[in-house]
């Protein structure tokens, strides 16, 4: 690749109206994640074919590259006035869904079904686009043609469970979820959306069973552990959520899970390892999402009265994460593959606490 990339370099430093060095040079660096450098090249071969839609459609996808998502939508846009080509339609669409403009990217995607209307990928993305606008029966039948087209589309299973979730359908999300992990079984997300369901229907053993196959496979799932750790303390297994807590913090600090680990502390009366965890939880405050304030106050208490603070121990949502947001780098990464390569083809185309803390600094932890 490097002896090619000088190779041209050195033909155009000859010749720069070498266009067809140019444009393969540009190609090169582009799908070698030279991005910068091939676009700059591209740009300049826009100047004197400006009604060239490969090369529009091409520099539309280096902007996707880059996150420059509203270029990358203008040149899509001039290269559908040029060629409206489904290429073309759905990769304007997808830049249309990173800027939030829903309508558009359903007008869009629709131009794409009328050329292949067994698209599964667009039904999935149309079935995102109503779920942002609210509008959840065409989200279900878009969600439910990708999925009757690609049964094995663990993404489209996926959200369409969760879209049956947050709509309080949990025996059809169950049925989602488990169909993931038939096909996926190191899916982790689907054991957490599984035990929240179960936790909800106050099923503990089955909800705890999921969270440990959470972890298994994602043991940086933080809410996992928080509702973990609910369970555990509702069934008094204070020992063997502490035992998780610890095995986690030896790897990472984090703040919520040091809060939850001073809480567990709190309930079984250990006022020495509850003190020094809420010590930790204000030290990582960049990944704590309780209240700061109301920790403080709790460390306060505790350490003026010597006793244990009073307040029972704060309650969370288990489905607080059962939103998931949508990636468009995410869904069938196989099939979007030659989207992301360019080709000659013509037919293709921190809150700063610190002065806070210096209270709690000059103790040891």
């Amino acid at each position: 690749m490097g002896m090619e990339i000088e190779k041209l370099q050195g033909l155009l430093k000859e010749d720069p109206s070498n266009f067809q060095a140019r444009r393969e040079l540009s190609v090169i660096l582009a799908n070698n994640g030279f991005n910068e450098e091939a676009l700059s090249n591209m740009l300049y071969l826009k100047k004197y074919f400006p009604d060239d839609s490969d090369l529009l459609y091409n520099i539309g996808i280096i902007y996707e590259k880059i996150k420059d998502f509203k270029s990358a939508e203008e040149s899509y846009e001039e290269a559908i006035k040029i060629s409206p080509q489904a290429d073309f339609y759905y990769n304007a669409a997808e830049v249309l869904m990173n800027l939030e403009e829903w309508d558009k990217a359903i007008e869009y995607f629709k131009e794409v079904l009328k050329t292949d209307p067994n698209d599964e990928n667009c039904y999935f993305n149309l079935g995102v686009c109503y779920k942002n606008k609210d509008e959840i029966n065409l989200a279900t039948d878009n969600l439910q043609m990708a999925v009757k087209l690609n049964p094995k589309d663990i993404y489209a299973q996926f959200y369409l469970g969760n879209l049956y979730q947050n709509n309080g359908l949990t025996n059809f999300a169950s049925e989602c979820y488990k169909k993931v992990l038939e096909i996926s079984p190191d899916y982790s997300w689907a054991y957490y959306n599984l035990a929240s369901i179960a936790y909800k229907n106050d099923n503990l053993d089955e909800a705890k069973n999921y969270l440990i196959k959470t972890i298994e496979y994602n043991n940086q799932d933080i809410d996992a552990y928080k509702l973990l750790a609910k369970i555990c303390m509702k069934n008094n297994e204070t020992d063997e959520i502490i035992s998780i807590l610890n095995t986690r913090l030896s790897d990472e600090n984090n703040g919520d899970l040091y809060y939850v680990l001073a809480q567990i502390n709190r309930t079984i009366g250990d006022l020495t390892e509850y003190i020094k965890n809420l010590k930790l939880a204000i030290k990582n405050s960049l990944t704590l999402s309780f209240d700061i304030q109301k920790i403080k106050d709790e460390l306060d208490y505790a350490m003026h009265e010597n006793q244990l603070e009073p307040e029972e121990f704060e309650e969370y949502d288990a489905d607080e994460n059962n939103d998931i947001e949508y990636d468009d780098n995410e869904n069938n990464e196989e099939e979007f593959e030659e989207n992301d390569d360019l080709s000659l083809d013509e037919n293709e185309s921190e809150e700063d606490i610190s002065d806070e803390l210096e209270e709690y600094e000059e103790e040891d932890l």
